[in-house]
């Protein structure tokens, strides 16, 4: 994803009248348009090729909380509203989203949307659609449900089949309550979680099924489910009944599922894949010279960590806290963004992405990311005298995602400084490793990151660290910490929803839920095969402006 700075034009709450996202076209470079949604001037040979992996579940929004599959619900489905590639929000299916108090919107949608089997998009997909991803009884695969917390009538304590907060006005209009007034509501609303689904979903009885071949309403289009070739790649045509206002301009999208991100980078070398958002850390120190002008280094939305359980041994309570503080400062994190990575990752000093308006890097509490031998063992050896350590100290990654270099960098710096065991824990395939992390199995710390939703700094916080939040895998939880989450939803002004947001992170720096590494880059490449390629705010290219040459 590709962003200078965070975006959040066209998100503004009306005093009087209405919250209106005003549509207006993606910012990039100048498409190509020989390639159409109407299909008219399509040949089918302007198919794009990319990297990407296996996606962990189903295809379904609300069950897709990975990168992987991610870039291909993305592909296939269109929300009420999408961001361009500097993370500002337009209105895409939604033709407005109006509020006099930020906590009651009334949305009203475009009219002639269809999916892909031909049925309307309507306002009770969508809320159907919400319904099932909140009810804990659909928790099986609602893995995002958690972003339907803010509505009226959600629960995390029984099931609820529908929310009080949620509804249909008429086929073209629905309405939604909060609980509590949140300015910055709409924002999110481009986000997968969000997105319509089609009768076919809703009445299906086996879900997982549906998702191996399912009906989006987006740019592109999985025609059969034949043409998602698991471990090995998903091909996506052209919807030519795709009304929004983002230009296609090739005639598909296949995604690769490399098994190593120096296999994609050799394609890319030899012109055999057009785009690949990932750069392996054996090329890191020449991908600048080797593609010249087609190389992207470029701040995205994306922040890296590893996670510790306090269900692990030694990670609970005092003695818990005391040795995750000494971990943070036993890791030389400028030597290893400088000698590994050659200036595509910054060192992290806070919990977000300087990419996101209210970024900080001074937040209290943000000294223990500093390199602290001393300070290391010291606090390591007030842990020993609670509960001597015992074990190798582990972290667990997934080898088929490039990670292995700065996996082995960290645990040496870690034994090197505070003089235990410790080493790297890596799993064959990211499916693997999600797994084990997501039915708490594992029993190491684990690498972890996020690649943002929609900017705002909340994003990164409340999804990660919320009490019961569905990406919170490390099962953290402090009622401070969400009582200031809470409060910045509410908030009146942006100004004061960052204070909250920031004395949070207080919060986080006391407790540690998360080591914080340091900030990616996208660094990616294309091919000489293609042009009009833009990278996004969170590190994705505009697959649909792309032409191939």
């Amino acid at each position: 994803m590709k962003i200078s700075k965070s975006v959040l034009g066209g998100v503004t709450v009306a005093t009087a009248s209405a919250l209106v996202l005003v549509g207006c076209s993606s910012s990039g470079s100048e498409t190509d348009t020989s390639a159409s949604t109407d299909g008219s001037a399509s040949t089918g040979d302007a198919i794009i090729i990319t990297n990407g992996s296996e996606p962990q579940n189903p295809l379904i929004p609300v069950a897709t909380n990975e990168t992987g599959g991610g870039k291909i619900v993305d592909a296939l489905w269109a929300g009420l509203v999408y961001y361009d590639g500097d993370g500002a929000a337009h209105n895409e299916v939604a033709e407005s989203i109006t509020s006099d108090d930020s906590q009651t919107f009334t949305v009203t949608l475009k009219e002639g949307w269809t999916f892909t089997d031909g049925t309307p998009v309507l306002a009770h997909n969508f809320v159907d659609a919400w319904n099932w991803g909140a009810d804990l009884a659909n928790a099986e695969l609602a893995y995002n449900s958690y972003f339907f917390e803010q509505i009226e009538g959600f629960s995390w304590d029984e099931s609820v089949p529908e929310m009080s907060g949620l509804e249909v006005v008429d086929d073209l209009t629905f309405t939604i309550t909060l609980a509590n007034a949140n300015a910055e509501f709409p924002l999110s609303l481009g986000y997968s979680a969000f997105y319509p689904m089609p009768d076919s979903f809703l009445e299906a009885e086996d879900k997982a099924a549906w998702g191996a071949a399912p009906v989006g309403n987006g740019i592109y289009t999985l025609a059969d489910a034949a043409d998602w070739q698991h471990d090995v790649q998903i091909e996506l045509g052209v919807n030519p009944d795709y009304m929004g206002e983002r230009e296609l301009a090739n005639d598909g999208l296949k995604i690769v599922f490399y098994a190593t991100q120096d296999a994609a980078y050799a394609d890319l070398l030899a012109g055999n894949v057009d785009v690949i958002d990932g750069i392996p850390d054996s090329a890191i120190a020449t991908f600048e010279t080797d593609l010249g002008d087609r190389a992207v280094n470029q701040p995205a939305a994306i922040f890296q960590s590893f996670t510790i359980p306090e269900r692990l041994e030694h990670f609970s309570g005092e003695e818990g806290n005391l040795r995750r503080q000494a971990l943070s400062m036993s890791i030389n994190r400028d030597e290893i963004t400088d000698v590994i990575y050659q200036g595509t990752r910054t060192p992290a000093s806070d919990f977000t992405s300087p990419v996101i308006s209210g970024w900080s890097d001074s937040v209290p509490g943000s000294e223990v990311l500093e390199y602290n031998p001393e300070k290391a063992a010291e606090l390591w050896a007030e842990a020993d005298a609670i509960n001597a350590w015992t074990g190798t100290f582990q972290l667990g990654y997934n080898a088929d995602g490039g990670h292995q270099t700065w996996v082995d960098a960290v645990v040496n710096s870690i034994k090197n400084t505070l003089g235990i065991e410790a080493e790297g824990a890596p799993y064959p395939t990211f499916a693997e490793f999600r797994t084990d992390i997501s039915n708490g199995v594992i029993e190491t710390a684990f690498r972890t990151g996020w690649q943002a939703d929609y900017p705002s700094l909340e994003n990164f916080l409340g999804p990660l660290y919320y009490t019961g939040a569905g990406s919170n895998d490390g099962d953290y939880s402090s009622e401070a910490f969400d009582t200031l989450i809470d409060e910045g939803r509410t908030a009146s002004d942006p100004e004061t929803a960052i204070e909250k947001f920031q004395e949070a992170q207080e919060v986080l720096f006391q407790d540690l839920p998360a080591i914080p590494l340091w900030y990616s880059n996208v660094t990616g490449g294309y091919a000489e095969t293609v042009s009009n390629v833009v990278f996004d705010w969170h590190s994705v290219p505009l697959f649909y402006e792309i032409t191939k040459n």
